[in-house]
């Protein structure tokens, strides 16, 4: 009996010696009715406090799709632009149940993203009021009446590294985020935008791909 005692306080105070999750300050703006983060998503934890691999290299990477793990990156490799670009994620992050947002915070499916869009004039024309002011290639940046700030970070491929020169595209270009809402098997949806205009695009991506992360409110 003593030992069972024993047993469970040793794992009690284990638990106890956690290190707690630290707060994470996000800044954020009302779009309409919905409050939506104004950066890239930069955390390396859950919710829990467990870390998300930090997969560097290519062959990281690689093996951390291949084995269905959550995994992020920083645009090219490089620390210094997460300041800028935060971090880009895996579908698998991004739904894993020990939850990539923190407390009060979700990942958006794709009917929010459409709520968003319409919010600010529809497909055709949000995009200029989401886009940041400056950042983007060519002096395609937007006027940033949202408060959105939306910056070009790209994505990271997995298929096409070696064939194309990847494995990160479009940095500077184009900006890509996750929703929640999977398309067939293995894509999920995104919202994009371009320096070249004001549209939001919808597309998909395979889940092994890496974007960026943006944050809605919880329903109160």
């Amino acid at each position: 009996m003593n030992s069972i005692r024993s047993w469970w306080i040793a794992i009690f105070l284990l638990m106890s010696m956690r290190s707690p999750v630290p707060t994470v300050p996000l800044k954020s703006a009302l779009i309409g009715t919905q409050e939506w983060t104004t950066e890239n998503l930069n955390i390396s934890q859950f919710r829990n406090g467990e870390p998300v691999f930090e997969a560097n290299t290519y062959d990281a990477w690689e093996k951390a799709c291949i084995d269905g793990k959550p995994a992020w990156c920083y645009v090219g490799n490089d620390p210094k632009k997460g300041k800028q670009y935060g971090k880009l994620y895996n579908f698998w992050a991004v739904v894993d149940k020990r939850k990539l947002a923190p407390e009060g915070w979700h990942v958006p499916s794709d009917e929010e993203w459409n709520k968003l869009i319409e919010q600010l004039g529809g497909v055709d024309e949000a995009g200029k009021s989401l886009k940041a002011k400056e950042g983007w290639k060519n002096g395609g940046n937007g006027t940033n009446t949202s408060q959105f700030g939306a910056l070009p970070g790209g994505y990271r491929s997995h298929e096409g590294s070696h064939l194309y020169g990847g494995p990160f595209f479009e940095a500077g270009s184009a900006g890509y985020w996750w929703s929640t809402t999977k398309y067939l098997v293995d894509n999920v949806y995104c919202r994009s935008l371009s320096y070249k205009d004001s549209r939001v695009r919808k597309s998909s991506f395979v889940m092994t791909t890496g974007l960026a992360v943006r944050l809605v409110k919880d329903s109160q």
